[in-house]
């Protein structure tokens, strides 16, 4: 058994998408412990530098993922036809956002290392917004996904057989789970974004790193229950 899961670890280390999990992780996870350790120097001083080095790393490899996101939305393109409109409505906006995003953050992290001459906080300020945006199209979704399927529940609750029952409530779950992710992140998202917004730029640092803990921590999760279904 631990054989195989030091395998899955590896197999999943050796993907991008598997190695930017594990780097959100720890980025946030040295965040909140070097943020909750008394003392700016020594440990806590150490663990915040290397979160902010963690940070960069996942910025610049993030360079890189315009083409799997445009990818995915023109594969999704305008949903299936069998799928809720709304549901519908809800994911390509949200492509829209993701898609958007990245040409942001790319001019932003160019205009702070002086490849391009203008003013990278603009830019900052509109991935950020984008992400907030595609972040809240996402818990929309997932709402309004949970509600069709609790609704199923209720409905073939006495005429589904167990095996359905246990797969609907598998996709709850699954649903739960993106929401309290993506509330945890849109949280942050919000405090990023210039000061007079909601709450912005009044999160003490532990709870940021604490949001994006528990956020990265169930987006492991989650990949790790596909990744497990996948394979069965």
């Amino acid at each position: 058994m631990a054989a195989g899961a030091l395998g899955g670890l590896v197999a999943a280390l050796e993907t991008h998408r598997g190695r930017d999990r594990a780097v959100r992780a720890l980025c946030y996870g040295c965040q909140l412990a070097g943020a909750a350790l008394p003392g700016p120097a020594g440990l806590p001083g150490g663990l915040l530098a290397a979160s902010a080095q963690l940070s960069s790393c996942r910025t610049a490899l993030r360079l890189f993922d315009d083409l799997a996101m445009l990818r995915h939305s023109c594969s999704y393109g305008l949903g299936p036809e069998g799928e809720d409109t709304l549901v519908r409505l809800l994911s390509v906006l949200c492509n829209v956002a993701n898609q958007l995003y990245y040409p942001c953050e790319h001019l932003a992290w160019a205009a702070d290392v002086g490849i391009v001459r203008a003013g990278s906080q603009k830019w900052w300020t509109r991935s950020t917004a984008l992400w907030g945006c595609a972040l809240l199209l996402g818990i929309l979704r997932s709402l309004r996904i949970l509600f069709q399927l609790r609704r199923k529940l209720s409905q073939h609750k006495r005429t589904s057989s167990p095996q359905s029952q246990q797969k609907l409530r598998a996709q709850v779950k699954a649903e739960v789970l993106s929401i309290l992710m993506d509330t945890a992140d849109l949280s942050n998202a919000i405090h990023w974004l210039p000061p007079g917004f909601l709450w912005a730029g009044r999160f003490p640092p532990w709870l940021v790193g604490l949001l994006g803990t528990i956020s990265s921590l169930i987006g492991i999760y989650q990949a790790s229950r596909r990744a497990n279904s996948g394979a069965a």
